[in-house]
């Protein structure tokens, strides 16, 4: 039996929604599962909603919040958020809990509270102390391995780094071997279009990707590249690769939101702990409709088990 702790993300957006509506999907589980978050909002929105109230195994509430609005952007729903974030951290690194799956947080709401970090996984990088990290999503047929995320494209160019690409594809092959791929196949994208033509169209491919391919392929990893980008992912979905590493965030992110926005689910990994989440924003547009669909959630939830079955937390 795991032991899964559920943060409410930024108790204004869909977080609360999508988590009372996740609620029937596990209703049979022989799994315990534990509210990081409000439980007051829980249940208000849960009565609006006419929806059924998750009863949880426990409930941890590091921030009382009073009076949150749906769809409001405001400071205090954003440290509440932050708060839930760092609780279910250390609970995890406590051993209280075998995995943590995250509802969404809103990076302005962050901003207003003063916290100066992108998202999720820079903070939870910093709460672990780990240095090797990243983001992974799967979904819709595909796994994607991110070199940088939430920086300017000016700087995610910067960062396309042999040592850092190398660092990912390690990572990637280690996540998906512990998801059941004995012998994974992994394509490394380009940067520039085309893959660089060769060097016609900017050498980064040729003096930061390749290199890292050479060095991986050395350490007996089954990987590919630089692969154009813009035909690597039709590749990726026919079977061809299981994983696909690339540069920045709009490069893996759209692919993955086109085929399947509301499937995805984002993994942290190079953690210590086991960490999913669901792949959308907190959707301040939708908040309170009772419109959100909770299949991210339940997705993150079910790739948190099998990761947490894998490690043997």
């Amino acid at each position: 039996m795991m032991k899964i702790a559920i943060t409410m993300g930024d108790p204004a957006g869909i977080g609360p929604e999508i988590i009372c509506k996740t609620g029937p999907h596990f209703a049979s589980s022989s799994h315990d599962f534990f509210l990081v978050g409000s439980p007051a909002v829980l249940s208000q929105t849960a009565d609006a909603l006419g929806l059924d109230h998750w009863q949880f195994a426990g409930v941890t509430d590091p921030y009382p919040v009073q009076d949150i609005v749906s769809g409001q952007l405001s400071a205090k729903a954003g440290k509440a958020a932050y708060s839930y974030v760092v609780a279910a951290a250390k609970m995890a690194l406590a051993g209280e809990v075998d995995a943590i799956v995250t509802g969404p947080i809103n990076k302005m709401a962050l901003n207003l509270a003063g916290v100066e970090h992108a998202g999720h996984t820079e903070i939870l990088a910093q709460i672990c102390g780990s240095t090797k990290y990243t983001m992974f999503l799967s979904g819709a047929g595909l796994n994607v391995f991110h070199v940088s995320t939430h920086i300017s494209l000016g700087e995610a160019i910067e960062r396309v780094k042999t040592a850092r690409i190398l660092e990912v594809i390690t990572l990637a092959n280690e996540t998906l071997l512990k998801l059941g791929h004995p012998e994974p196949r992994i394509a490394v994208c380009g940067l520039n279009p085309h893959a660089g033509e060769g060097g016609l169209f900017g050498s980064e491919d040729k003096e930061e990707i390749l290199p890292a391919v050479q060095q991986a392929a050395k350490q007996n990893i089954a990987v590919f590249g630089p692969e154009p980008p813009d035909t690597v992912f039709v590749a990726a979905r026919n079977g061809k690769y299981q994983g696909v590493v690339v540069m920045y965030h709009d490069q893996g992110h759209i692919p993955l939101k086109l085929l399947g926005f509301d499937q995805g689910v984002n993994i942290t990994i190079g953690l210590p702990i086991v960490r999913t989440s669901v792949d959308h924003g907190t959707a301040f547009d939708i908040a309170g409709k009772g419109v959100a669909s909770e299949a991210s959630m339940v997705k993150a939830i079910e790739m948190a088990l099998q990761l947490s079955e894998f490690s043997g937390r």
